[in-house]
């Protein structure tokens, strides 16, 4: 699996370890305070890797998980301004199991699950009525392939 954390904002933890990795990451205590820190996480290196090098260059801080196990542990030591999480990794509603724990443990936190499942299977999610958002928790959900342009309005729509 693949964790790193990259350009994280938080000098408390400037040694934290990945979870699962084993491996001691640098946070870079230079950082701008004003910059956001985006957790993204999924099964997909590819996909980690292209959202980490996009999301850098348009300014955020990154941490990435490469699946749910990995992101619970980061999350016990890192609050994210947002989180990018992948529908379908460890287990099949895995994405939506994550959602509602950060939910839970930082409320404000806003959650966008990325997603294949409709082009892979021709089942559509949505989070655009009341009872669907009581049980997505999701902010926004995006299908795969995710065109940053689309992830960045999203984030900029649910960032402050």
């Amino acid at each position: 699996m693949y964790a790193s954390t990259y350009a994280a904002t938080d000098p408390a933890h400037a040694n934290s370890t990945s979870a699962g990795s084993g491996a001691s990451h640098r946070r870079d205590n230079v950082m701008n305070d004003e910059k956001k820190t985006i957790l993204v996480v999924d099964d997909d290196e590819d996909f980690l890797f292209q959202q980490k090098v996009q999301l850098e260059a348009a300014g955020y801080a990154v941490i990435t998980a490469g699946g749910s196990k990995e992101a619970r542990k980061l999350l016990r030591t890192t609050k994210p301004d947002m989180a990018v999480i992948d529908l379908m990794m460890e287990e099949m509603d895995a994405g939506f199991t994550l959602c509602r724990e950060i939910k839970n443990v930082y409320p404000g936190c806003p959650v966008v699950i990325c997603t294949g499942v409709t082009s892979e299977t021709g089942m559509e999610f949505d989070a655009a009525t009341d009872e669907e958002r009581a049980w997505i928790k999701a902010d926004a959900l995006l299908d795969k392939p995710v065109r940053f342009e689309q992830l960045q309005r999203e984030i900029k729509r649910l960032v402050r």
